[in-house]
């Protein structure tokens, strides 16, 4: 029953709930704001909107616009330069999970000297504390994907290095977050399947870590519950805005179990996929993994009324299996048309699956601890080869 529980973020959540962005508490008076290299965020009069708000508030500000969806170091390291340059004392990250969390990075070295790279705990990072903290982050999602807007974390890749690794302070919290559902009924139905999973490996990951607790389960359980109900029906009809606002709502969820439980090897596993092949989307990679991924746990024994659990969330309310869950998600993949992907498509080779094991215990080897069942080398082989066509 012991839990540690901080989720200082303020969230703004709800339809409608962008028209409130000039009532807020600003934390400074100007800001950098950070989109992708994209076209959306503009071309939907998302970043327009934004101005508005911050013009009626008062608040002067300036644009960075060059996250790809895979960030990279290098971004990082421009984007702190420029709000230095600009004298911006405060971030806006606004877009998806990959822009917020480039937002994070880019605060953190607007007020830190070197290169990011020195503070990352993982891999060939120099885990360095930031000794001064970070600028205060805003974040404004416009998908459902990583719930980066309710958690510190950022993963962000070295792309000299061939490094994708999550980091995160307690000042990488965002100070406030809109979630606006509204905001995301352009996303397309690819993109939709493919951060709605991530959002749910995020809680299920939460539910069968070991640093679970009943208050991260509460959340946990909840997300896997409303993406089961909804994330289909949001892929089928992107305009379906109660469909659209059940899967926001869990992505937030699972956003506050990442604040109180964590992730597993699950996403290192899939880290290591997407460092090498940036044009794989992090959501796409994690499902390919999936079902060789809980197979495995479901096998082990170790995790069997955590997975019943999940599985009854997920839309099985008969379940008395753990491989019970592992019928639910795929059953899920199959609803959302994703459950044929292909490594393959992305230019994963069989051969290199040997590499990708190494990446993933070498960057994000912390993931491997909270697992309940050690996996050996040999084991993420098998769940590479299990998943690769």
């Amino acid at each position: 029953m012991n839990f540690n529980y901080y989720v200082p973020t303020r969230i703004l959540f709800g339809r409608g709930q962008l028209e409130n962005l000039h009532a807020q508490n600003f934390p400074g008076k100007k800001a950098l704001i950070v989109i992708s290299a994209g076209k959306s965020i503009r071309a939907n009069g998302y970043l327009e909107r934004v101005e508005k708000q911050l013009n009626q508030a008062g608040i002067t500000h300036v644009v960075f616009d060059k996250i790809l969806p895979n960030p990279i170091l290098s971004h990082v390291q421009e984007g702190a330069a420029f709000a230095k340059e600009n004298g911006c004392d405060f971030v806006i990250g606004l877009g998806g999970g990959s822009t917020i969390d480039s937002a994070k990075a880019i605060a953190v070295m607007a007020t830190n000297d070197g290169n990011y790279w020195d503070y990352i705990g993982g891999g060939s990072g120099k885990g360095k504390t930031p000794a001064n903290g970070a600028l205060p982050v805003v974040a404004i999602t416009t998908t459902a994907g990583t719930g980066t807007e309710a958690d510190p974390w950022t993963v962000i890749t070295n792309e000299e290095t061939g490094e994708k690794i999550g980091s995160g302070w307690d000042f990488t919290f965002p100070v406030f977050s809109i979630v606006d559902p509204e905001l995301m009924l352009t996303v397309p139905p690819e993109l939709t399947a493919y951060q709605g999973f991530d959002a749910l490996f995020h809680s299920t990951e939460g539910v069968i870590n070991k640093t679970a607790s009943v208050m991260s389960d509460l959340f946990a359980l909840k997300a896997i519950e409303l993406i089961g109900e909804s994330l289909a029906d949001a892929v089928a009809d992107g305009k379906n805005l109660n469909a659209r606002e059940k899967v926001a709502l869990a992505n937030t969820l699972s956003g506050i179990v990442e604040s109180t439980s964590g992730c597993t090897s699950e996403h290192s596993l899939e880290h290591a996929m997407s460092a090498f092949h940036p044009s794989l989307p992090h959501g796409a990679g994690l499902i390919m993994i999936s079902k060789a991924y809980y197979t495995f746990f479901a096998a082990s024994g170790a995790v069997d009324d955590q997975l019943v659990a999940m599985a009854k969330a997920l839309g099985k309310p008969d379940a008395t299996q753990a491989v019970d869950f592992v019928t639910a998600l795929v059953d899920l993949q199959k609803r959302c048309g994703v459950d044929a992907l292909k490594m393959s498509d992305y230019g994963i080779t069989q051969e290199e699956l040997p590499e990708l094991v190494k990446n993933a215990r070498h960057t994000m080897g912390g993931l491997f601890k909270v697992d309940r069942v050690a996996l050996s080398d040999a084991d993420c082989l098998k769940i590479y080869q299990d998943s690769y066509r």
